[in-house]
């Protein structure tokens, strides 16, 4: 008598059952992320263009084929398990329509990217379900990574590299002076520019140190001392590196260092550092190179509430979540009323407008004003000069705002760099710029939005933010009161007579934009 073995039903999905169950998934998250991707374009093509534009973000590039690469590892032990929709993944879309909403609101390119990354990560959640979310999970956060950030880290990076240098160049006992981020020595004049900040390096670092950490180790505490490492090595060696220019220009000279500096920075530093940091933790990786990054059974094991909500219905509100903040926006555009056809400088009781002759030519940058005005004054009682920079703008808009990089005291594409900040004065940011020479330059910023006065970057951010989206008048206008350095005490009390002979500032900002 011949028996037969009857296969037994599991109630779970088997081999090619369960690649069939993967295809709609795919095909909809596919539909899912077109739509989001045509609906913010700009944003994309944004982000693209400042990857390939802006050296700081050049390594933002090879995130796309790494995360691909990732998910290529993952691809075996993810397609054990059953993709199905997951309606929290729904709610990190909403949240990244906020983001994208409060950054086109503020101004704030950086919210608007990381807004359209939450949304795509949002999408991956909601149409395949929490078993595979959990097993690209580190795919997902990695893709964070694809939003440029780290410029405002600049100054207080200069910052610091500025005080290491000074720190190593008094162990090596060569007499130096320094004023915010420009250092005297008896053989030179250096300055700690932003590209000498070793921003895009840090930034690149912690990048490399995060795909290492999650391939490398198990251990999170591994994990986490490494990422310390990947963090805190880069800016060190870079303090170095700038106080190593210096120790050769006080040994040959400013010409040899900085040609020695920009061969060494550019093709071995990098390097250098990339290796130290692997070499110091290679003997602690926990991870076997044949180890599987998940475990697909596990989660397929795993319990993961279903939704009854269809797979067609899911990419539905997914459009309908991110096309959202765009008619929110739509609806609540802001007021503009007509500015007045042409403006002149005020007439200041006590001071006279005269030739405006800079030691060094300077006037601020505010790229889309409708309309600017710089001029000088003197004092009638003692002669002390003090020069007026007025940006007036209608409206603002993506690559027309009043506050942000590249706009205010000093234009980043001429020979003016900032050196430190000072302590401010009421409603005014006060800062300090240099030009070769040196020619330094006090200046104080005051900024008028809505009904608020400020000299604050963030506040002005706020405030535009507040009225795009609730509506009302985006006229801004920017007031900077200058003068150079001709003493150690600097021209700040003149300044500040200077202002307060000027008036009401907010009121003086308003009559320029037609409001009074």
């Amino acid at each position: 008598m011949t028996g037969a073995v009857m296969p037994v039903a599991s109630g779970q999905p088997q081999g090619s059952e369960r690649s069939q169950l993967w295809q709609p998934h795919l095909r909809m998250l596919g539909v899912a992320v077109l739509v989001i991707l045509g609906l913010f374009w700009r944003d994309a093509r944004d982000m693209v263009v400042t990857w390939w534009n802006i050296s700081t973000y050049n390594h933002c590039l090879l995130i796309l084929p790494i995360l691909a690469w990732q998910v290529h590892q993952r691809w075996p032990e993810l397609q054990k398990t059953t993709p199905h929709v997951w309606l929290p993944g729904l709610a990190w879309i909403a949240l990244g329509s906020i983001a994208w909403l409060l950054g086109e609101a503020a101004g704030v390119s950086l919210a608007r990217h990381l807004g359209l990354v939450m949304m795509l990560q949002g999408t991956v959640v909601a149409l395949l379900g929490q078993k595979v979310a959990k097993g690209l999970l580190f795919v997902l956060f990695y893709s964070f990574f694809l939003v440029p950030f780290g410029e405002e880290f600049v100054p207080l990076l200069q910052t610091i590299t500025a005080d290491m240098s000074m720190l190593f160049l008094a162990w090596a006992n060569i007499p130096a002076f320094i004023d915010g981020v420009f250092i005297s020595t008896p053989t030179g004049y250096f300055e700690v520019a932003e590209a000498c900040s070793g921003v895009k390096f840090l930034i690149a670092m912690i990048a490399y140190g995060a795909l290492v950490s999650n391939i490398c180790f198990r251990s999170w505490r591994r994990r986490a001392l490494f990422m310390l490492m990947a963090l805190t090595v880069p800016i060190i060696a870079n303090g170095i590196r700038a106080f190593g220019t210096i120790y050769i220009a006080h040994h040959t000279s400013t010409d040899f260092a900085t040609g020695f500096d920009h061969i060494f920075y550019g093709w071995f530093f990098f390097a250098f550092v990339l290796v130290l940091v692997m070499a110091i933790g290679w003997p602690f990786f926990d991870r076997k190179i044949d180890d599987a990054l998940i475990d697909g059974d596990v989660l397929e094991r795993s319990g993961a509430r279903q939704s009854r909500f269809s797979v067609s219905r899911t990419v539905l509100a997914t459009a309908l979540i991110a096309l959202a903040p765009v008619a929110w926006l739509s609806a609540t555009s802001a007021q503009t009323s007509a500015l007045p056809e042409r403006i002149a400088l005020p007439e200041i009781p006590g001071w006279e407008v005269v030739a405006y002759e800079p030691t060094y030519d300077w006037k601020p940058r505010f790229d889309g004003a409708d309309h600017q005005l710089l001029g000088s004054y003197r004092r009638l009682s003692d002669g002390q000069t003090v020069d007026l920079a007025i940006a007036v703008f209608a409206s603002q808009e993506d690559g027309r705002e009043i506050v942000g990089y590249g706009q205010g005291a000093f234009d980043p594409d001429t020979e003016w760099a900032w050196s430190r900040n000072l302590p401010d004065v009421a409603q005014a940011r006060a800062e300090q710029i240099v030009a070769p020479g040196p020619v330094v330059r006090d200046v104080l910023s005051y900024y008028r939005i809505g009904e608020k006065l400020t000299g604050s970057g963030s506040a002005v951010k706020l405030e535009t933010l507040k009225l795009r989206l609730l509506g009302g008048s985006q006229h801004a206008v920017a007031f900077l009161v200058s003068a150079e350095r001709d003493s150690e005490e600097g021209p700040r009390q003149k300044m500040i007579d200077f202002t307060k002979a000027l008036g009401p500032i907010d009121k003086l900002a308003d009559e320029l934009a037609g409001l009074r």
